[in-house]
């Protein structure tokens, strides 16, 4: 049985290819892109808000509390930890290093990473390859975002997206291999909460998308570890997750 994330290298590659896909599009159509801008990105916010929406519908009524706790946490670790600043820097950096310009590579960034990583495929296939060695779930992940990357490239530019596949390698190949050393953590209850709170994030993202609110997306992605930490509290406090 192998022990490196085959699933997450897989997934990468289709993100990669989709990603030089799109930016071979944004570069040879660019009037196109610039007359389907706006209504590509409305039709892509739409979708990933009836995505986020069904994804956070599945959080039980009694872990509610948990759900929202671990949101407001997250949002106020993240504002400390400054993270929508530290991507800022990291954007900076690297539109400095490569001469890339103003050209919405964090935009792009925040999206891929909130899509490709935050996703129930992205959650389960990871944890179903460390404990079980399957790759299904991830295989059906990879042409999804392999497509999306083109989308989200062709419509973002620049490197944002080729980029988001350094978090996927290090969130979604971590959680497999985490998954692998800790199979009885990952409960269905735990899954499902790290679900909700993925979809919260996609819904915030679609917001942003939408042009509805500028919401601080990145800034609740604590959110995370705070859900798998109060289900640790309950555990200790013998309650029922």
């Amino acid at each position: 049985m192998s022990k490196l994330p085959i699933g997450t290298f897989i997934n990468m590659a289709t993100v990669l290819v989709g990603s030089i896909i799109g930016l071979i599009l944004h570069q040879l159509v660019p009037d196109l892109q610039h007359d389907v801008s706006l209504i590509t990105e409305q039709a892509l916010g739409i979708g990933i808000l009836i995505l986020g929406i069904q994804m956070s519908l599945k959080i039980k009524d009694e872990m509610m509390l948990i759900f929202i706790i671990s949101l407001i946490l997250g949002g106020i670790l993240g504002e400390w930890l400054e993270i929508k600043e530290i991507l800022e820097g990291w954007k900076n950096g690297v539109e400095s290093q490569f001469n890339i310009g103003q050209d919405r590579f964090l935009a792009g960034l925040i999206a891929a990473f909130v899509l490709f990583c935050a996703s129930p495929i992205t959650i389960v296939g990871a944890i179903e390859e460390g404990i079980q060695n399957k790759r299904e779930l991830l295989i059906v992940k990879s042409i999804f975002d392999g497509v999306m990357a083109i989308v989200l490239t062709s419509t973002y530019g620049g490197l944002g997206v080729l980029v988001s596949i350094f978090p996927m390698l290090l969130i979604q190949g971590g959680l497999t291999l985490i998954a692998g050393k800790a199979k009885s953590v990952f409960t269905k209850s735990i899954i499902s909460q790290i679900s909700a709170v993925g979809g919260a994030l996609l819904i915030a993202l679609a917001l942003k998308v939408l042009v509805l609110e500028d919401l601080k997306v990145a800034s609740l992605a604590p959110a995370f570890i705070i859900v798998l930490v109060m289900n640790w509290i309950y555990s200790r406090l013998g309650l029922k997750a």
